[in-house]
């Protein structure tokens, strides 16, 4: 049974029943679909779905609550939701209502949203553990309080309420990190999209055009293709570029100027998270291809720990001896490698991290430490390699020729059996690849 998310109902029931599977047969799962966010008195923000309940239904409505109770004879997998109203409907657009999430969604059964009340302490009661995200919703922690506390009311009368209260990200997040290869599909279809969105915006490039004017060519290339935003998009020029989650997307970008472009398109739900630097007339100055250079160093030395077995931390702290080798070199910093890594001077041209989980978030969820230590890389697993250097404007202890320069260049990859793969693959990243793009382009 096809679904519009791209994969098929029997998927979610895959997932739905690992997931019971970890969490035992006495164990009760609530999850909460993600409210409607006000924007502005009576206008909303674009509906987005709790990633975890897309997850595991592909369930897009605002409403509704997936309960799973493992091992229950009468149905595990009950969806509770919005009733068909036809017209609501000719407001706010077709529901999916109980009838249907049983027949598309496969769900045991389901129930107007309405009965929530009434029914969920009878599924909590004879339970000894919830599964729940607590502290993600608090109107809705409190609706779950209220059900246990009737349970535990009826304790003389012989309730057994549940007596233990885990974390469901304990569970899920671990699934969620390896990726399968419907997900996969996705991601590659959420990376192409993006790659294309980047390499319109470089054809757009040109000296006096505004931030938002390329922001327009990307998050157009990302509608054309039935894609949203995965998040804000950033386009700082000149020294903007120093700033590391410019928002404002206003200036104008002058010749001479460097232009950072941190953007990635969500499909179906699925992150893609590029970023490049190139100049807006087509052609890096000496310090800024010296600078450049540097960064794709590095990214080639995080790309190389890349492969199973190897720790996750690895990747930064090649990264990172990259750049300080770089900034040593070009006389940004002074003194010996080991010594000004120890110090953490780099720390002054970069602030952040070398990468970060990736799939229905942008910054996806998944443990990268295990007991203290950074986890190994195993297949299946996605993520983003993402070096910068970021030397300030006003810093008048470097040659003037440095100030103002930001640059980032950003892939997302997936660790394969053998080694891995650069999902974004096919955008120019190096700076002779950008030069000879933007040349083209022309």
């Amino acid at each position: 049974m096809a679904t519009s998310t791209g994969m098929s109902a029997t998927a979610y029931q895959k997932r739905r029943r690992q997931l019971m599977r970890l969490a035992g047969n006495d164990a009760i799962l609530v999850l909460p679909a993600a409210p409607e966010r006000n924007r502005s008195r009576d206008t909303h923000y674009p509906y987005r779905p709790d990633s975890d309940l897309w997850y595991l239904t592909g369930f897009a409505e605002p409403s509704a609550v997936l309960v799973l109770v493992p091992g229950r004879k009468h149905g595990e997998a009950l969806m509770f939701c919005r009733e068909r109203d036809p017209e609501r409907e000719g407001w706010d657009g077709p529901r999916v209502g109980p009838e249907g999430a049983v027949e598309t969604l496969g769900m045991d059964d389901a129930y107007p949203i309405d009965d929530l009340d009434e029914i969920l302490p009878g599924l909590l009661e004879g339970r000894t553990r919830v599964y729940y995200h607590f502290g993600r919703d608090t109107e809705f922690d409190l609706q779950l309080i209220g059900w246990l506390n009737r349970v535990r009311a009826q304790v003389r009368l012989g309730a057994q309420p549940p007596h233990e209260f885990l974390e469901l990200g304990h569970l899920l997040d671990e699934m969620r990190l390896f990726k399968t290869a419907d997900e996969l599909k996705l991601m590659r279809r959420a990376a192409k999209i993006s790659v294309e969105a980047h390499a319109a915006a470089m054809r757009a490039a040109r000296p006096g055009i505004h931030e938002y004017a390329l922001q327009a060519e990307l998050e157009y290339v990302f509608r054309r293709h039935d894609a949203v935003p995965a998040y804000e998009s950033i386009v700082g020029a000149g020294a903007n570029a120093c700033v590391l989650h410019y928002r404002a997307n206003d200036a104008m970008a002058r010749d001479g100027d460097l232009v950072l472009i941190d953007a990635g398109a969500e499909y179906r739900g699925y992150a893609a998270d590029i970023t490049r630097t190139f100049p807006v007339n087509g052609r890096f100055s000496p310090a800024q291809r010296a600078l450049h250079a540097v960064v794709e160093s590095a990214q080639q030395a995080a790309l190389a720990q890349a492969r199973p077995g190897v720790a996750y931390e690895a990747g930064h702290i090649a990264a990172v001896e990259a750049l300080t080798e770089g900034l040593l070199r070009l006389g940004l910093l002074k003194g010996k490698l080991e010594a000004r890594i120890a110090d953490g001077s780099y720390k002054r041209y970069y602030r952040h991290k070398t990468g970060h989980w990736i799939g229905l978030d942008v910054h996806d969820v998944g443990d990268y430490r295990i007991e203290g230590e950074s986890r190994l890389l195993e297949p299946g697993m996605v993520f983003t390699i993402e070096p910068g250097l970021y030397v300030s404007a006003d810093d008048t202890s470097v040659d003037a020729k440095w100030r103002g320069i930001g640059i980032r260049t950003e892939d997302d990859v997936l660790v394969t059996k053998t080694g891995h793969e650069v999902l974004t693959t096919g955008l120019a990243r190096t700076a002779d690849e950008i030069e000879a793009f933007m040349a083209d382009a022309r």
